[in-house]
Order: C-alpha cells, then sequence, then structure tokens
C-alpha cells in the first residue's frame, strides 16, 4: 500500500483544520510530512485567492498592466493564474471579476482546477505524505452545489476526475460527519466575528439556496445539512480507502484514537 495522500473533510466548523495538523503529527512519528491548511495562497493543489486571465482578457489591461500580470503569473492553457494578494487598489479590483473560486464559470474554472491536481500529483515527492483538507470535497462541492445548483450526479463526476487524477497517491479521505451542525456553527461564529454573516449571504444568494428558497440562519443550516448528505453518497462510491467519524467533536480523544487505528491498519503508508 502506498498512501501518499491524506485528506481531512466535512462540514464548516466540524474540526477539519485540528484533525488535519493531529494526522500530519502522527504521520510525522515515522514519515516525512507536508501539511497546508484550507485558503493557503500557496496550495500545491488548490488556487485559493488567484484569479484566471485568459488572453482574450488581457485586452481588458493596458501594456504596463499586462506586464505585471505575466511576470507575477503562472502561464496555463488559454492565460494566465495569478495571486490576488500580490496586487491592490484599482486593479486589484479590476481583477477580483477574474477570482478562480466566485466568478468564472464552472466549464473555465474546473478545468484549471483539475489541471493543478495533475501537475500536483506529477510533481510530488514521492517521499513525502501529504496532508490536505477541504480540498477534495469541500471545494468541488461549494462550485457545483451550491453555486450552481448542480446535481449530486454532476458534482460526483466532477470530483470522480480528482479521484482518478490522485489514484496514483492512493489517497485516504477521513470525513468528519457531524449530527449538531447548528450547534457547531453557532460556537464557531462567536470566535469569528463578522464570519457568519457571510457565509449565511454565499449560501442563501447562491444557486442552490435560491432553489430552496434558503433564508438566514435556518436556510444556511438546510444548506449544509444536504451538503454533508451529498458528500457522505459521493464518498460512499469513489474508488478511496476513507474513514467517516461520528460526531467526532463529542469526544475528540475516542475520535483521535480511531484515527490512530485507521492509520495503523494501512501496514505501512509509504511501503
Amino acid at each position: 500500500m502506498n498512501n501518499r495522500l491524506f485528506i481531512i473533510e466535512g462540514l464548516p466548523c466540524s474540526g477539519k483544520s485540528t484533525t488535519a495538523e493531529f494526522t500530519a503529527n502522527l504521520l510525522r512519528e515515522k514519515y516525512n510530512v507536508f501539511s497546508i491548511d484550507e485558503g493557503s495562497c500557496c496550495h500545491p493543489a488548490d488556487y485559493e485567492f488567484h484569479a484566471f486571465v485568459s488572453k482574450h482578457s488581457m485586452s481588458d489591461f493596458n501594456e504596463t498592466e499586462r506586464n505585471l500580470l505575466i511576470d507575477c503569473g503562472e502561464k496555463t492553457n488559454g492565460g494566465y493564474i495569478v495571486p490576488l494578494s500580490d496586487f491592490e487598489g484599482v486593479l486589484f479590483d479590476r481583477l477580483i471579476k477574474y477570482k478562480i473560486y466566485d466568478f468564472l464559470p464552472l466549464k473555465i474554472e474546473m478545468p484549471l482546477m483539475l489541471e493543478k491536481w495533475q501537475n500536483f500529483v506529477k510533481n510530488a515527492d514521492k517521499e513525502t505524505i501529504y496532508v490536505f483538507n477541504c480540498v477534495f470535497l469541500q471545494n468541488p462541492m461549494c462550485e457545483t452545489m451550491m453555486r450552481f445548483c448542480f446535481s449530486e450526479e454532476q458534482s460526483l463526476n466532477y470530483i470522480s476526475q480528482i479521484a482518478e487524477i490522485t489514484r496514483p497517491m492512493n489517497p485516504v479521505v477521513i470525513y468528519l460527519r457531524n449530527d449538531d451542525i447548528a450547534d457547531s456553527v453557532r460556537k464557531t461564529a462567536a470566535e469569528r466575528d463578522g464570519w457568519l454573516e457571510s457565509v449565511i449571504d454565499y449560501h442563501v444568494k447562491g444557486a442552490y439556496g435560491k432553489s430552496i428558497t434558503a433564508s438566514g440562519f435556518d436556510g444556511y443550516i438546510q444548506c449544509l445539512t444536504e451538503r454533508q448528505r451529498r458528500e457522505l453518497n459521493i464518498l460512499s462510491v469513489l474508488p478511496v480507502s476513507s474513514l467517516v467519524l461520528d460526531n467526532p467533536h463529542r469526544n475528540w480523544k475516542s475520535a483521535y484514537d480511531e484515527i490512530i487505528k485507521y492509520i495503523n491498519a494501512l501496514k505501512n503508508p509509504m511501503a
């Protein structure tokens, strides 16, 4: 067995980042590990807070701006991918409409993301185990389901392509299933000023939220509940190894013991 990629998944506020850190530290006892949290601008398999400017869209910028985008950007099929964190002011405001998540149509976004996964697998160090969170299920589901209101089958099709690309790394998904979604969100919201309002707005105003006439906090929880149901269905048919932890927040020690037992049963992840 050669498990070189571990991905922690689950709904917001389920403890993914903490669990990813625990998993990475556990693996570090024996192996070289690269771990990175969601939202990192330098993620090897994700384009968080990046914009894609196509060759055609380059005409929207003056020569100085185009040269700057080329210098800062990553050339890909059809254009340049640029980190939005490198820009500010008027140019930033103009670039934001090309943000990969939130603004691009999926027919443009999905090939970029699949290419990113392909490059990651191709360039990944064969002596290193990688630990990620969110990028395998959450990000594709937020796009296909929440933003575009695609069917579960369409989401499965997209995620299956990621699973196939990562197959050489024999990925393992650890999913944190949560039956106390509303309570978990409330606890987290108390620690993150302004966060709850923004995520409610994103979900209820997205295509899926509108399709079920979601409104306010209850509408947000309704969206998350359905997303979790779909994610677990999708995970159950993917050709990846997986561990589903039921309500780990109720007893983290027991949950972490399950992770230890599960990883030990993988024999040697780098054999």
